[in-house]
């Protein structure tokens, strides 16, 4: 799915199964050593975001939350990845909160940027859509009033 805004790639395209295994592989080996490396859970976290399974994504979410509480070297990188993570699981709220917080610190990041422009469009496409579903209920409901009111007579 091509787009204009050069940095989105990452809101696309998916890790391949066998990379994120990788990643599991080693997480799991450093989980059973007792101790799991920063980076080898950001790691981690990271291909689940990446994955196109949302049950995935959710669990990777979480684990960048939990970096991003104990880790502040990793905050950047976690930001942008929970942001991600929340706009393809289609929670364009928190979305835009993680992405605007990474903003607010690099007002020039191009992946921050991109991915909001990627935001701000899926909440109008949303907002249409509601707009069209609330109109279609109201048109249903006055086509079955005024039925039941030429039925009354």
């Amino acid at each position: 799915m091509p787009t204009d805004l050069p940095y989105a790639a990452d809101a696309q395209e998916s890790l391949a199964y066998d990379e994120l295994e990788v990643l599991r592989t080693q997480y799991q080996k450093e989980q059973e050593q007792q101790h799991v490396s920063t980076q080898t859970k950001f790691n981690y976290a990271w291909g689940m975001v990446k994955s196109p399974k949302r049950e995935l994504q959710t669990e990777g979410i979480k684990l960048l939350q939990e970096i991003y509480q104990t880790a502040p070297e990793y905050r950047r990188e976690c930001s942008y990845y929970i942001a991600l993570g929340y706009y393809k699981l289609g929670n364009y709220g928190m979305a835009r909160k993680f992405n605007d917080l990474l903003l607010h610190v690099e007002p020039s990041n191009r992946q921050a940027q991109s991915l909001k422009g990627l935001i701000d469009a899926a909440e109008t496409k949303e907002g249409y859509i509601g707009i069209g579903l609330v109109a279609g209920a109201a048109a249903v409901g006055g086509i079955l009033i005024a039925g039941l009111l030429k039925r009354r007579r």
